[in-house]
C-alpha cells in the first residue's frame, strides 16, 4: 500500500469559499480518485488547517516495512502524468486562491513516526482520530527521534489492536497524525494508562503545540475540533 498525505492552510477571510467549493468539485474528484485507483479517501479540517490523505495499492502483509519505504519513495511510482495534473487543476478550480501549501503539491510529507499494526479494509467499525499539532522551531529532528524511539521499542511485535494503520507525517512545521480506531476493541484507559499519557504529552510540549483538541481535558486548555470535510472510500 502506498499512503499518500497532503497539507494545506485556508488563506484569511476564504474559509466560506473554501467550503463551498470543496462541496462543488467532490463528485467530479471522485472519479478522478476511483480511475487513479485512490481509496480509504478523507479531508480532514481544524480551524484553517486541511490535511488530506488517501492509499493506492493492495493492502501488503508486511505493512511496516511498506510504510517505510514508500515514506522515502515518496509518491514516484504514483506520479500524474502532465494531462492528470491539467485535469485535476481544473477539478480544483473552485478552491484555487482559498488555500497556501504546506507540503509541495505532488510530493509526500515526512513520515515522523508509524504503528500500523492490522489494518481493517473493512471501515464500518472504525473511527478515525485526526491530529494537529505545530512544532516549535527547530524541534522537527527530536520530535522524530522520539517516535523514532517508539517504533524501536516496539520492535517486531504487531499491535493488534484497536489503533491500526497509524502514522504521523510533518511538512517540516506541522504535524498531522492519522489513526484508524476499532471501536469493537475500545475500552475505558486504566489509571496506569492515563498517567503515562499526561507524561508524554507534558513532556511534549517542550517542543510543539496542540492545534487540535485532543489534549484539552488533560490540560484544560481550548482547542478547534477536528472534523471530516469529505471522505471517498
Amino acid at each position: 500500500m502506498i499512503r499518500h498525505t497532503a497539507a494545506f492552510r485556508i488563506n484569511a477571510e476564504k474559509r466560506s469559499d473554501f467550503y463551498a467549493g470543496t462541496e462543488a468539485c467532490m463528485a467530479e474528484l471522485t472519479v478522478f480518485l476511483d480511475e487513479k485507483g485512490v481509496r480509504n479517501f478523507s479531508i480532514w479540517n481544524a480551524d484553517a488547517w486541511v490535511f488530506v490523505y488517501g492509499e493506492t495499492g493492495a493492502v501488503s502483509e508486511n505493512e511496516e516495512t511498506v510504510c517505510v519505504e514508500e515514506a522515502a519513495k515518496g509518491m514516484g511510482r504514483n506520479r500524474l502524468s502532465e494531462e492528470e495534473r491539467v485535469r485535476l487543476k481544473k477539478i480544483l478550480a473552485p478552491v484555487e486562491g482559498c488555500i497556501t501549501w504546506l507540503s509541495a503539491p505532488g510530493e509526500q510529507m515526512r513520515l515522523m513516526y508509524h504503528d500500523i499494526g492490522i489494518v481493517r479494509e473493512d471501515k464500518e467499525n472504525i473511527r478515525h482520530r485526526m491530529f494537529m499539532t505545530k512544532l516549535k522551531d527547530g524541534c522537527a529532528e527530536e520530535y522524530k527521534r522520539r517516535h523514532d524511539a517508539l517504533v524501536a521499542a516496539r520492535g517486531e511485535s504487531i499491535d493488534p489492536g484497536p489503533d491500526s494503520n497509524f502514522t504521523i507525517w510533518s511538512d517540516g512545521q506541522y504535524i498531522f497524525g492519522y489513526d484508524e480506531i476499532d471501536t469493537t476493541m475500545e475500552t475505558e484507559p486504566t489509571e496506569e494508562k492515563m498517567l503515562a499519557d499526561l507524561a508524554w504529552e507534558t513532556r511534549q510540549l517542550e517542543i510543539m503545540d496542540w492545534i487540535t483538541n485532543d489534549c484539552d481535558r488533560m490540560f484544560g486548555t481550548h482547542h478547534a475540533a477536528c472534523a471530516c470535510l469529505a471522505s471517498h472510500n
